[in-house]
């Protein structure tokens, strides 16, 4: 019985230890995903041969952290390929192949769902339900003007660093066309040290965000030399409960952050809110909206020795620089029809585009690197250095679109 029982227990960790790895040749028929099947295709409609939409490709996997080996290109036709995971997490830009060519592209990323263990879970809002970051699937979208993967490898990965991300709708992976926040573009960034797990959602203030459960679930899973970066401002200064304000309620929040990440051993950075497209009258300087919020975050992290990475100061001098017409160009402002079933205009002055979003990651991994943190370490060998002064030409940045878009606003403004 005794020996029975060893066998078991030596089979389940053996049929366990197999699950952290997963090989599939897309040269090979696949097919759709199934929970039964625990793989294939999803999202949108199976590729074709020949076709040049962009399409998705799901694995069942635990929480935690993958690294992941893709194989680009065809051996039948030129493609130009860029990977995108979960809800639009950029990892690997376009990359052009020829006719044969292949090319292997490798990155860390981060898979969640709202499990924090066996009697609590993250509350997430209904509007999170059909997010494709909070499921028991790791999904991949394969987009570009003419995608083509071969091979995808992934394997569990427990050395990488993990940048856990808290904050609202300028952090948060957005999941439809056009929106973006910065914290869906960083992954791009790191090379496989580190893994990004973003937590942050629209509407929440640093009390919502702790009320969730959402610095619960970081908790579980942070390790020792982690980070856990935070915004927030833009939602909080709207607050009018009991105890509400910068030097009170949201003061005493930030602090609760510190507190719990640093008792584990974690490293926790604070980042000043993004500003609002709000111009004078001369429509040459930015005119604050957030109140005593970003004072009020400068003042706890100088207390505390919290390094502060002032995206406030970076987007203020972005958008003057870009000027007041141009400014727009970094926001959702959309003439109607330019997507899908949007029948009136977009102007949101506050949440930020896909260039936009690139933009202020940028600013992000420039304060990283201006800290001294050992994260900039493990930049890519493409990062180049970033002054918001000096931003990037809108019409030189290539996105290409998902093919899943929304026309409402995130929450919060």
């Amino acid at each position: 019985m005794r020996h029975l029982l060893l066998y078991a227990l030596c089979l389940m960790a053996s049929l366990q230890a197999q699950a952290q790895h997963f090989e599939f040749d897309l040269t090979q028929a696949q097919p759709r995903y199934t929970d039964a099947t625990g793989f294939g295709y999803d999202v949108v409609a199976s590729p074709t041969k020949g076709s040049k939409a962009p399409f998705f490709f799901s694995v069942k996997v635990p929480d935690g952290n993958y690294r992941v080996s893709v194989t680009l290109g065809s051996r039948r036709q030129a493609a130009v390929t860029t990977v995108r995971a979960e809800c639009r997490r950029l990892l690997v830009e376009p990359v052009a192949t020829r006719r044969r060519e292949l090319r292997t592209v490798s990155f860390v990323v981060n898979k969640r769902s709202t499990r924090i263990d066996d009697r609590h879970s993250v509350r997430i809002k209904d509007r999170e339900r059909d997010y494709l970051h909070w499921d028991d699937r790791l999904t991949f979208e394969f987009n570009g003007s003419a995608p083509a993967v071969s091979r995808i490898v992934i394997d569990r990965d427990t050395t990488a660093t993990t940048l856990f991300l808290c904050g609202n709708s300028t952090v948060v992976d957005q999941s439809r066309e056009p929106w973006a926040s910065w914290g869906q573009m960083i992954p791009r960034w790191w090379d496989e040290g580190v893994a990004v797990c973003n937590l942050a959602e629209s509407g929440l203030t640093a009390g919502s965000f702790l009320a969730q459960g959402r610095l619960d679930y970081i908790m579980a899973h942070l390790r020792r030399g982690d980070y856990v970066f935070c915004e927030f401002g833009h939602n909080d200064q709207k607050e009018r409960n009991a105890g509400a304000g910068a030097w009170y309620n949201f003061s005493h929040n930030l602090k609760v952050f510190i507190d719990r990440v640093r008792q584990k051993g974690g490293i926790v950075v604070f980042c000043t809110p993004t500003q609002r497209r709000f111009f004078d009258n001369t429509h040459q300087h930015i005119l604050e909206t957030h109140g005593d919020y970003p004072d009020a975050m400068r003042a706890v992290a100088q207390r505390e020795k919290v390094p502060v990475i002032e995206l406030h100061n970076m987007t203020r001098t972005f958008f003057e620089t870009l000027g007041y017409e141009g400014s727009t160009r970094a926001l959702v402002h959309y003439a109607a029809h330019t997507f899908p079933g949007q029948e009136q205009p977009l102007a949101d002055n506050t949440h930020f585009n896909p260039y936009g979003a690139y933009e202020v990651a940028k600013m992000v991994v420039e304060g990283i690197r201006q800290l001294g943190l050992p994260l900039a370490a493990h930049l890519r060998s493409d990062w180049r250095d970033y002054s918001p002064a000096h931003p990037d030409n809108p019409d030189t940045f290539v996105w290409y679109a998902a093919p899943i878009f929304e026309t409402a606003k995130p929450d919060g403004n």
